[in-house]
């Protein structure tokens, strides 16, 4: 658990201008999920900025920090991600005091079993990259849509053909590609740390040791994937072929289809053909990493 002999303290540093005030609610207890909204919504940077702190001093105190822009930005987004599901969980938590519920969420996190955000692997410019991609999936569904790419070599039409979108649908994968290529993958770049220099030893790496290189790119993309699915609803669960199949015959569930494919290496190894109409240009997929969109 974090220490809270210095909370006060703490908190004190940390607030707006009007500190008399902002102090004593921050510390008090909300006693509905109302008034929980709207003290945490009044004082989100205050909140972000504990959840990162606490995930900085996890990561120094497990050896795996370094003074450096990427592992900043590291410890940024998964503090936002902390903060995200609390302002979920939270609420359920009325009557309680939003400050120490929060250093108790973030706590707990970081106590359980080799905790995702402070992972080894995913220090490494491999990890930092496939990492860094998934999670902005989660929010982007441009970047949702690139994952095929990057994970598998996909283009728009092989990920029209392995989803079964009809051509309404389709014209939106057109669309999601341009963009991310135009934009969307430099600023993830730049969100993630990554260097023209660790992305260039990425391709280095893959052309010298293609073997290992793509066992290690396997192992984390399932990794990665198995955490970053569980912010699916909780009607998202891995299908049967049969059901999968029922699921393209009856044209019905495409967001589901393309967020749940991507991000299950098992699922569409499963389901690989059955949206493809006769096209016979899509092959089995696998893991195979593509660096550049």
């Amino acid at each position: 658990m974090l220490p809270t002999g210095n909370h006060s303290a703490y908190s004190r540093d940390q607030m707006m201008p009007d500190r008399t005030t902002t102090v004593i609610r921050l510390e008090d207890v909300v006693r509905t999920a109302d008034e929980f909204d709207q003290l945490v919504s009044q004082a989100l940077p205050v909140f972000l900025e504990r959840a990162t702190s606490s995930t900085k001093r996890f990561l120094r105190e497990t050896g795996q920090w370094a003074d450096d822009v990427a592992h900043e930005k590291f410890v940024l987004r998964w503090g936002a991600e902390y903060l995200e599901r609390f302002l979920v969980c939270g609420r359920s938590e009325a009557p309680c005091r939003p400050l120490f519920l929060l250093d108790s969420f973030v706590a707990k996190q970081h106590s359980q079993p080799d905790p995702f955000c402070y992972h080894p692997d995913l220090l490494t410019p491999l990890g930092r990259y496939l990492d860094g991609l998934v999670a902005r999936a989660v929010i982007s569904r441009d970047a949702l849509i690139a994952l095929y790419h990057h994970c598998y070599g996909m283009g728009p039409r092989d990920v029209i053909a392995i989803t079964g979108l009809n051509e309404l649908e389709s014209q939106r994968i057109y669309k999601n590609f341009r963009r991310w290529r135009d934009s969307g993958w430099q600023r993830t770049m730049d969100e993630i740390g990554m260097t023209d220099v660790e992305l260039e030893e990425l391709v280095v790496q893959q052309q010298r040791h293609p073997q290992r290189f793509h066992h290690e790119t396997e192992r984390l993309v399932r990794f990665a994937q198995a955490h970053y699915r569980k912010s699916e609803p909780d009607h998202y669960p891995c299908l049967s072929r049969s059901q999968w199949g029922a699921m393209f015959s009856e044209g019905h569930g495409c967001d589901y289809r393309l967020w749940h494919l991507v991000l299950c290496a098992d699922c569409i190894q499963t389901a690989w053909d059955l949206g493809r109409n006769g096209d016979e240009t899509v092959g089995k997929p696998r893991v195979e990493l593509h660096v550049r969109p």
